[in-house]
Protein backbone atom coordinates (compact mmCIF):
# COMPACT_ATOMS: atom_id res chain seq x y z
CA UNK A 1 0.00 0.00 0.00
CA UNK A 2 1.55 3.51 -1.09
CA UNK A 3 1.15 5.54 2.69
CA UNK A 4 1.18 8.76 0.68
CA UNK A 5 -1.67 7.97 -1.68
CA UNK A 6 -3.52 6.59 1.73
CA UNK A 7 -3.39 9.90 2.85
CA UNK A 8 -3.89 12.06 0.10
CA UNK A 9 -7.42 10.20 0.01
CA UNK A 10 -8.20 10.72 3.69
CA UNK A 11 -7.57 14.32 3.52
CA UNK A 12 -9.55 14.79 0.10
CA UNK A 13 -12.42 13.11 1.91
CA UNK A 14 -12.54 14.44 5.02
CA UNK A 15 -14.23 18.24 3.69
CA UNK A 16 -16.59 15.85 1.84
CA UNK A 17 -18.42 14.60 5.32
CA UNK A 18 -19.74 17.66 7.05
CA UNK A 19 -23.09 16.44 5.77
CA UNK A 20 -22.81 13.09 6.41
CA UNK A 21 -22.78 13.58 10.45
CA UNK A 22 -26.51 14.53 11.14
CA UNK A 23 -27.17 11.77 8.39
CA UNK A 24 -25.46 9.25 11.26
CA UNK A 25 -26.99 10.69 13.89
CA UNK A 26 -30.07 10.67 12.87
CA UNK A 27 -30.08 6.83 11.19
CA UNK A 28 -28.67 6.31 14.83
CA UNK A 29 -32.08 8.13 16.76
CA UNK A 30 -34.50 6.62 14.23
CA UNK A 31 -32.92 2.76 14.82
CA UNK A 32 -33.75 3.47 18.07
CA UNK A 33 -37.23 5.13 17.71
CA UNK A 34 -37.99 2.10 15.59
CA UNK A 35 -37.51 -0.68 17.89
CA UNK A 36 -34.03 -1.61 17.02
CA UNK A 37 -31.35 -2.39 19.81
CA UNK A 38 -28.38 -0.47 19.81
CA UNK A 39 -26.29 -3.58 18.67
CA UNK A 40 -28.98 -3.62 15.91
CA UNK A 41 -28.40 -0.34 14.76
CA UNK A 42 -24.74 0.24 14.67
CA UNK A 43 -24.35 -3.27 13.22
CA UNK A 44 -26.56 -2.29 10.34
CA UNK A 45 -23.76 0.50 9.13
CA UNK A 46 -21.02 -1.40 10.18
CA UNK A 47 -22.53 -4.11 7.65
CA UNK A 48 -24.93 -2.69 5.51
CA UNK A 49 -22.40 1.01 4.81
CA UNK A 50 -25.21 2.41 2.57
CA UNK A 51 -27.02 5.62 4.55
CA UNK A 52 -29.82 5.87 1.76
CA UNK A 53 -30.77 2.41 2.21
CA UNK A 54 -30.64 2.26 5.85
CA UNK A 55 -33.18 4.99 5.92
CA UNK A 56 -35.65 3.36 3.83
CA UNK A 57 -35.26 0.00 5.84
CA UNK A 58 -35.88 1.61 9.00
CA UNK A 59 -39.82 2.24 8.28
CA UNK A 60 -39.82 -1.40 6.53
CA UNK A 61 -38.32 -2.91 9.71
CA UNK A 62 -40.90 -1.64 11.61
CA UNK A 63 -43.70 -2.61 9.50
CA UNK A 64 -42.92 -6.02 9.60
CA UNK A 65 -41.49 -5.72 6.06
CA UNK A 66 -40.25 -9.33 4.47
CA UNK A 67 -36.07 -9.89 4.67
CA UNK A 68 -36.91 -10.48 0.99
CA UNK A 69 -39.03 -7.24 0.19
CA UNK A 70 -36.04 -5.32 2.82
CA UNK A 71 -33.25 -6.46 0.25
CA UNK A 72 -34.57 -6.24 -2.81
CA UNK A 73 -35.80 -1.94 -1.80
CA UNK A 74 -31.97 -1.89 -0.86
CA UNK A 75 -30.73 -3.08 -4.46
CA UNK A 76 -33.03 -0.47 -6.13
CA UNK A 77 -31.31 2.10 -4.48
CA UNK A 78 -28.14 1.48 -4.85
CA UNK A 79 -28.54 -0.23 -8.74
CA UNK A 80 -26.61 3.66 -9.24
CA UNK A 81 -23.29 1.80 -7.83
CA UNK A 82 -23.17 -0.37 -11.25
CA UNK A 83 -22.76 2.84 -13.07
CA UNK A 84 -20.38 4.19 -10.93
CA UNK A 85 -18.42 1.04 -10.41
CA UNK A 86 -18.45 0.41 -14.22
CA UNK A 87 -16.44 4.02 -14.54
CA UNK A 88 -13.93 2.76 -12.28
CA UNK A 89 -13.60 -0.89 -13.73
CA UNK A 90 -10.57 0.25 -16.58
CA UNK A 91 -8.61 1.52 -13.89
CA UNK A 92 -8.79 -0.94 -11.18
CA UNK A 93 -7.87 -3.75 -14.00
CA UNK A 94 -4.60 -4.57 -11.74
CA UNK A 95 -5.69 -4.77 -8.65
CA UNK A 96 -6.46 -8.52 -6.90
CA UNK A 97 -10.46 -9.49 -7.19
CA UNK A 98 -10.38 -9.38 -3.47
CA UNK A 99 -8.81 -6.22 -3.21
CA UNK A 100 -11.81 -5.26 -5.78
CA UNK A 101 -14.45 -6.72 -3.74
CA UNK A 102 -13.05 -4.30 -0.62
CA UNK A 103 -12.85 -1.22 -2.33
CA UNK A 104 -16.74 -1.65 -3.62
CA UNK A 105 -18.05 -2.42 -0.48
CA UNK A 106 -16.54 0.68 1.15
CA UNK A 107 -17.46 2.84 -2.12
CA UNK A 108 -20.12 5.34 -1.55
CA UNK A 109 -21.19 8.73 -3.51
CA UNK A 110 -18.44 10.37 -1.29
CA UNK A 111 -15.52 8.05 -1.87
CA UNK A 112 -16.27 7.95 -5.66
CA UNK A 113 -16.51 11.44 -6.33
CA UNK A 114 -13.13 11.93 -4.94
CA UNK A 115 -11.65 8.60 -6.42
CA UNK A 116 -13.10 9.23 -10.13
CA UNK A 117 -11.72 12.80 -9.92
CA UNK A 118 -8.20 11.74 -8.94
CA UNK A 119 -8.59 9.12 -11.46
CA UNK A 120 -8.84 11.31 -14.27
CA UNK A 121 -6.60 13.86 -13.25
CA UNK A 122 -3.41 12.77 -11.65
CA UNK A 123 -3.82 8.61 -12.06
CA UNK A 124 -5.71 5.96 -10.11
CA UNK A 125 -4.55 4.90 -6.92
CA UNK A 126 -6.12 1.79 -5.35
CA UNK A 127 -4.15 2.99 -2.03
CA UNK A 128 -6.06 6.15 -2.70
CA UNK A 129 -9.65 4.65 -3.04
CA UNK A 130 -8.86 3.16 0.32
CA UNK A 131 -7.80 5.65 2.33
CA UNK A 132 -11.22 7.88 1.14
CA UNK A 133 -13.48 4.78 1.51
CA UNK A 134 -12.07 4.12 5.13
CA UNK A 135 -12.65 7.58 5.85
CA UNK A 136 -15.90 7.77 4.81
CA UNK A 137 -16.65 3.99 6.70
CA UNK A 138 -15.39 5.86 10.02
CA UNK A 139 -17.05 8.76 9.92
CA UNK A 140 -20.55 6.95 9.20
CA UNK A 141 -19.95 4.68 11.82
CA UNK A 142 -19.45 6.76 14.72
CA UNK A 143 -22.11 9.39 14.03
CA UNK A 144 -24.12 6.31 14.34
CA UNK A 145 -22.86 5.19 17.38
CA UNK A 146 -23.21 9.03 18.49
CA UNK A 147 -27.05 9.06 17.39
CA UNK A 148 -27.48 6.07 19.18
CA UNK A 149 -25.80 7.48 22.60
CA UNK A 150 -27.06 10.95 22.36
CA UNK A 151 -30.62 10.19 21.10
CA UNK A 152 -32.23 11.37 23.83
CA UNK A 153 -30.62 14.71 23.58
CA UNK A 154 -31.51 15.12 19.98
CA UNK A 155 -34.36 15.27 18.82
CA UNK A 156 -34.14 15.98 15.08
CA UNK A 157 -30.39 16.63 14.31
CA UNK A 158 -31.49 17.62 10.44
CA UNK A 159 -33.09 20.21 11.52
CA UNK A 160 -29.23 21.79 12.18
CA UNK A 161 -29.72 22.38 8.26
CA UNK A 162 -26.09 20.59 7.87
CA UNK A 163 -27.99 18.22 5.68
CA UNK A 164 -27.56 20.94 3.08
CA UNK A 165 -23.77 20.33 2.54
CA UNK A 166 -24.23 17.34 1.09
CA UNK A 167 -25.95 18.36 -1.79
CA UNK A 168 -23.81 21.47 -2.00
CA UNK A 169 -20.82 19.27 -1.81
CA UNK A 170 -21.49 17.51 -4.80
CA UNK A 171 -22.78 20.79 -6.87
CA UNK A 172 -19.19 21.91 -5.97
CA UNK A 173 -17.60 18.85 -7.19
CA UNK A 174 -19.73 18.50 -10.34
CA UNK A 175 -19.73 22.42 -11.84
CA UNK A 176 -16.33 22.60 -12.60
CA UNK A 177 -16.77 19.59 -14.72
CA UNK A 178 -19.06 20.83 -17.19
CA UNK A 179 -16.55 21.84 -19.37
CA UNK A 180 -17.73 20.75 -22.73
CA UNK A 181 -20.84 20.26 -24.86
CA UNK A 182 -21.55 16.75 -23.98
CA UNK A 183 -21.15 17.28 -19.96
CA UNK A 184 -23.30 20.29 -19.79
CA UNK A 185 -26.32 18.16 -21.51
CA UNK A 186 -26.35 15.08 -19.78
CA UNK A 187 -26.32 17.16 -16.36
CA UNK A 188 -29.66 19.01 -17.88
CA UNK A 189 -30.69 15.54 -19.05
CA UNK A 190 -30.34 13.89 -15.63
CA UNK A 191 -31.53 16.49 -14.16
CA UNK A 192 -34.70 17.16 -16.10
CA UNK A 193 -35.29 13.49 -15.87
CA UNK A 194 -34.92 12.87 -12.34
CA UNK A 195 -37.43 15.44 -11.75
CA UNK A 196 -39.68 14.42 -14.45
CA UNK A 197 -39.71 11.23 -12.79
CA UNK A 198 -40.04 12.41 -9.03
CA UNK A 199 -42.90 13.63 -9.98
CA UNK A 200 -44.36 10.78 -12.19
CA UNK A 201 -43.26 7.83 -10.54
CA UNK A 202 -43.08 6.54 -7.07
CA UNK A 203 -39.97 5.59 -5.48
CA UNK A 204 -36.74 5.75 -5.77
CA UNK A 205 -36.66 4.72 -9.94
CA UNK A 206 -35.94 8.22 -10.49
CA UNK A 207 -32.14 7.57 -9.95
CA UNK A 208 -31.56 4.66 -12.55
CA UNK A 209 -34.27 6.59 -14.44
CA UNK A 210 -31.99 9.78 -14.35
CA UNK A 211 -28.45 7.44 -14.94
CA UNK A 212 -29.70 5.35 -17.95
CA UNK A 213 -30.97 8.63 -19.49
CA UNK A 214 -28.08 10.34 -18.96
CA UNK A 215 -25.58 7.71 -19.43
CA UNK A 216 -27.53 6.43 -22.85
CA UNK A 217 -26.85 10.23 -24.02
CA UNK A 218 -23.22 10.80 -23.01
CA UNK A 219 -22.61 7.70 -24.97
CA UNK A 220 -24.50 8.46 -28.13
CA UNK A 221 -23.18 12.25 -27.76
CA UNK A 222 -19.42 10.81 -27.76
CA UNK A 223 -19.97 8.47 -30.52
CA UNK A 224 -21.31 10.80 -32.75
CA UNK A 225 -18.26 13.10 -32.24
CA UNK A 226 -15.81 10.04 -32.38
CA UNK A 227 -17.47 9.43 -35.70
CA UNK A 228 -16.86 12.84 -37.05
Amino acid sequence: MREKDFREGVSDTLPLLLGMIPFGLAYGILGKSIGLSSGETIAMSIMVFAGAAQFICLPMFAEGASLLMIAFTTLLINLRHLLMGASLATYMSGLSMPFKAFLAFGMTDETYAVTISRAQKGGYSGSYQLGSNATCYLLWVISTVGGVILGSHISDPLSWGLDFAMPATFLALLIPRLRDKVSIVVCLVAILVSVGAVILIPGKWYIIIACLAAVTVGGLMEGDQNAD
